[in-house]
């Protein structure tokens, strides 16, 4: 699948890098939303076996008047409440959209599977219309968690699971410990976080990164890169001061961060750069005495669970079952 796109060899290196500015970055993450949406919008994705589905949008509003968009999947017919996994995309908190086709397919699949799947359409750190960084899309995915959870018996919903992959598992981590800072826990019953993108460190030192994550050196290139993610990094949290921020990068988060959280599962693939560092919140979740699963997904690259869905279906099935099965178990 990756060489029909001549995605099978690592890419050029990115033009700039941080030291750029934002006004440069910006421009080049313009390029990257442009040439990622459009792989989004061309990748196949026409594996059979979805079932009818229910679709609805709820319109929200953000503390600061912004609108958001949920949209809510359900499978028709279900009676009872059902479990909700509360789906956050992947692009690095910065690019990407909701609405993609990928997205969506991946929503659709989850509530086949039996659950109420809701995507919440935060705000990304890059926009046409301009900069959102940091706080602004996990404040964002904070409200529509509120939300949801304010309005469980409307919906039908038994529980909820956060779910997302790359920025979108930083996303699910960091809305965790913002519901924690904030005495919020009771509206989040699991933690589902897929090659969760959380360091920020893709600018650091190559000593660091060989000792502390080794995967973003031995897996570098390997469908991403460090040098196209740190732009997205930079630009997400262009204030120094929150480069070890725990709500903005959770790995940075301490153990005494975690202790309390409901229960995680952290998922990683093995020949993705961002391998170790979600390697790396695993074992400090289980330092801090958090029910938590590991799992690691061998011979793919990143997100290949989620966009390979026409090539790997066996491996997509496998990944949506999961999510399903700790959904279906209260998280």
């Amino acid at each position: 699948m990756l060489a029909t796109f001549q995605l099978d060899g690592l890419g050029e290196p990115a033009p700039l890098d941080r030291t750029a500015g934002l006004e440069a970055v910006a421009e080049f993450i313009a390029g990257a939303d442009a040439g990622f949406g459009g792989l989004y919008e061309v990748i196949p994705l026409d594996v059979p076996g979805d079932e009818e589905l229910s679709y609805e949008e709820r319109i929200i509003t953000a503390d600061d008047g912004h609108e958001l968009t949920l949209r809510i999947f359900r499978p028709t017919g279900a009676d009872g409440p059902l479990p909700a996994v509360l789906y956050i995309h992947g692009g690095g908190m910065t690019i990407l959209r909701t609405e993609a086709p990928v997205h969506l397919r991946w929503c659709q699949s989850l509530a086949s599977s039996g659950v109420i799947a809701i995507s919440i359409d935060f705000r990304n750190a890059w926009t046409a219309a301009g900069h959102h960084p940091f706080p602004r899309g996990l404040d964002d995915c904070a409200t529509g968690l509120d939300w949801v959870h304010e309005h469980r018996d409307e919906l039908g919903i038994s529980s909820i699971t956060i779910q997302g992959e790359s920025g979108g598992g930083n996303l699910t981590l960091a809305t965790a410990l913002k519901a924690k800072q904030e005495g919020r826990l009771d509206a989040i019953d699991g933690v589902y976080a897929s090659v969760p993108y959380v360091s920020g460190g893709y600018h650091w030192p190559m000593g660091r990164r060989r000792t502390e994550l080794p995967s973003l050196v031995e897996n570098d290139g390997y469908f991403i890169a460090c040098d196209l993610m740190d732009p997205l990094a930079y630009y997400y949290t262009p204030e120094a001061a929150d480069e070890e921020n725990p709500l903005a990068w959770p790995y940075h988060a301490s153990v005494e961060d975690l202790v309390g959280l409901p229960p995680h599962v952290i998922s990683v693939n093995e020949l993705d750069p961002l391998r170790d560092e979600g390697l790396a919140y695993y074992r400090k979740l289980l330092a801090a005495g958090v029910e938590v699963t590991g799992k690691m997904n061998l011979g793919i690259v990143h997100g290949a669970e989620l966009i390979c869905r026409h090539a790997i279906p066996d491996v997509n099935a496998a990944a949506v079952a999961d999510i399903v099965r700790f959904a279906r178990n209260g998280g």
